[in-house]
């Protein structure tokens, strides 16, 4: 699976991004996807999963309430909605794909991961 992410940008505080993810190679079918997000200095680190059905969404605290993940398979796509974003929102942002069904907030168990587009809030 090759994963490609795009939708990001310079926005300011408060404001709004929608990233996108697709594949391209094989389809998302039977696979969880995640968002995951880096900022200089720091380590890697989970935002949000969808399981491969799409019943179940997992996301890290500090996005819990402005942050939303979905997936359309037919198109092989998932998207991050981002809303009132804040400053320490900055980072890289890269989407991966697991067939795991479990732990999915693990960036260790996820076997596919896309380059990342870079998320930047001003203050």
């Amino acid at each position: 699976v090759q994963l490609q992410a795009s939708g990001g940008g310079l926005v300011q505080a408060g404001g709004s991004l929608r990233l996108s993810c697709a594949a391209s190679g094989r389809t998302f079918s039977g696979y969880a996807l995640g968002w995951f997000r880096q900022a200089p200095g720091k380590e890697r680190e989970f935002v949000a999963a969808i399981s491969w059905t799409g019943f179940r969404s997992y996301y890290t605290d500090p996005v819990k309430g402005r942050f939303t993940i979905s997936r359309d398979n037919a198109k092989n796509t998932v998207h991050l909605q981002m809303k009132s974003l804040i400053p320490e929102d900055t980072a890289a942002y890269s989407c991966a794909a697991t067939r795991a069904t479990e732990n999915l907030m693990d960036r260790y168990v996820y076997d596919y991961w896309g380059q990342g587009t870079q998320v930047t809030v001003s203050s």
